[in-house]
């Protein structure tokens, strides 16, 4: 049995997870998939437990619990991340030779023109324009909450994704269309900015090279997010009271009532708008830094 030793491991999986510089997100994922494994063989230490055990709980999950292979993947890699870096074990992943879960066969929702131009006139303020980023220039939603003043650079109508997906940044071009609003959010940034200066708020959540090698980076206005929340928060790593930037739950709530207000049949997410852009894109036949140049008038973003 775990007994007491259970609050210590989690511990050091979130200890190990935060020293090697991963996202909030992965650590809450690894840590929720750990606890079910531990939790699935009645609070056995994972240390009595290898590949057999593993093999059995990832099977158990796509024949009885129908996860996605998606899903499978998270599990597993989160059991290796635990045996290899926090318990020092190593279990060769070919030697977990569990039934893999069957692949989604569904058709991706596509939205019609009509259709993101129905969204889009169904939403207003921030949700509205961080919708028309995300089908402008096909951004992940997490990159777009993770946007930063500085990233924005209105001379070259350019956007700048900073440790995208496989830690990769890239530049991408600012659609037309959004410009004059994602001034105006800036406009707002730097009055919130001003406001927190003033009332000596701590500065933004810095990646961690930065904040090391530069202290105060948090308190300048470039590092600022451009879709903040509007209230004070604590960080549940660090304890440290900040202005974070907006929660991502805010999004989807409104993109689910422009849905309902404006008809549409379909299940829409923020990875929807994403993949209407990248097929409208394709369905156009046009150069891609063109057709994102001209998005004003070749796509219904106003």
């Amino acid at each position: 049995m775990i007994g007491n030793k259970g609050p210590k491991l989690m511990w050091r999986v979130r200890s190990k997870i935060r020293a090697m510089h991963y996202s909030y997100q992965t650590e809450k994922t690894y840590v929720q998939w750990i606890k079910r494994f531990i939790h699935y063989y009645n609070l056995r230490h994972p240390e009595t437990m290898a590949e057999r055990e593993i093999t059995s709980f990832l099977t158990h999950l796509a024949v009885h619990k129908k996860v996605s292979p998606a899903t499978q993947n998270q599990a597993l890699y989160s059991l290796l991340f635990l045996y290899k870096y926090v318990l020092e074990i190593e279990l060769p992943e070919k030697a977990i030779d569990a039934v893999r879960a069957k692949p989604n066969k569904n058709l991706p929702v596509v939205l019609s023109l009509s259709e993101v131009k129905a969204l889009l006139s169904s939403m207003n303020g921030l949700p509205k324009l961080m919708a028309q980023i995300i089908y402008g220039t096909g951004l992940r939603k997490s990159e777009v909450h993770r946007l930063r003043v500085k990233d924005i650079d209105f001379d070259r109508n350019q956007i700048s994704v900073k440790r995208g997906k496989g830690g990769k940044d890239r530049p991408l071009p600012l659609p037309e269309a959004c410009k004059n609003d994602l001034k105006s959010q800036i406009d707002f940034v730097s009055q919130l900015y001003i406001k927190d200066r003033k009332e000596n708020i701590n500065g933004v959540e810095m990646p961690y090279a930065i904040e090391r090698k530069f202290p105060n980076a948090g308190k300048s206005l470039a590092w600022q997010w451009v879709f903040p929340s509007l209230r004070i928060s604590t960080c549940p790593r660090t304890l440290i009271q900040r202005r974070h930037h907006v929660h991502p739950t805010v999004f989807a709530k409104h993109v689910k009532k422009a849905v309902a207000d404006a008809g549409v049949q379909k299940h829409v997410t923020a990875h929807v708008f994403r993949h209407s852009f990248a097929t409208h894109l394709l369905e156009s036949g046009s150069d891609r830094f063109l057709l994102l140049q001209n998005l004003h008038t070749l796509h219904p973003c106003k």
